[in-house]
């Protein structure tokens, strides 16, 4: 049976490294637009509603013909952001999408979504690929997962995970695998989950996800043959910019 799924894209203004980044000017579109317009191309989203904390943002996405909602200021992250719009939409499923993720393919919800309708018994799902090279492996700001033969999270890491000892460490192809953060949560979880209090090693690795984890809370990993580049720093732009140069 088919759920009612919502896709949220939050977006924030005062991102501290790059303030105003959802506004930022991706090829002559804001950033938020080209987020939204792949997200609108997924077959499995009933709905794509951008989560805002400002007014300049909510105009920008009204103003292309998108649907965007205002949250509380005082939202401490993007997953409750998403739970906020979700506590006034009817939907099943809440697709939470990165906002700084012009490159995002719309392949990448529909398994994500597909994956969930097809596992009931998983509140919480999301995406991994093979991690490539030694440098994505060795990137603290490239968080790694190991998950179990049914592909149920066992651990996110910023650290380079698992380790090989017969490598001593090293980076063997094949052995490792880079979270996508895109998330798919059940509605009644999400609501549940920004109501439990910040977990130990959340804070410890500043990684949201192993909240659920260390509650005890399974997390269905499918692997992608998609990847994304997120618009972090201002110098991010012009790689983006010359992507999408290459793929017109």
């Amino acid at each position: 049976m088919k759920i009612r799924t919502l896709g949220v894209i939050p977006a924030r203004y005062g991102a501290q490294r790059f303030p105003g980044k959802p506004l930022a000017l991706i090829a002559g579109k804001p950033l938020v637009q080209r987020v939204y317009e792949q997200a609108r191309q997924a077959k499995r989203l009933d709905d794509v509603v951008v989560a805002t904390d400002d007014t300049r943002i909510l105009e920008a996405v009204e103003g292309f013909g998108g649907n965007a909602v205002l949250t509380d200021p005082a939202c401490p992250s993007g997953t409750d952001r998403a739970a906020e719009v979700a506590r006034q939409y009817p939907c099943d499923l809440i697709v939470n999408i990165q906002g700084d993720e012009p490159l995002m393919k719309p392949g990448m919800i529909d398994q994500l979504v597909a994956g969930m309708e097809a596992s009931p018994e998983f509140e919480m799902g999301t995406l991994a690929r093979p991690v490539e090279s030694t440098d994505v492996w060795a990137n603290p700001n490239v968080v790694k997962v190991v998950f179990g033969a049914k592909g149920n999270a066992l651990y996110f890491s910023r650290c380079p995970v698992p380790f090989v000892r017969d490598a001593n460490g090293g980076f063997v192809t094949g052995k490792a695998h880079k979270h996508i953060g895109i998330y798919a949560y059940r509605k009644d979880f999400l609501l549940t989950f920004v109501t439990l209090p910040q977990s130990a090693l959340e804070q410890t690795e500043k990684l949201e996800q192993l909240r659920a984890l260390e509650n005890g809370f399974g997390i269905r990993v499918w692997v992608t043959p998609y990847d994304s580049i997120g618009v972090d720093r201002p110098e991010d732009v012009e790689l983006v910019e010359e992507i999408l140069r290459k793929e017109q």
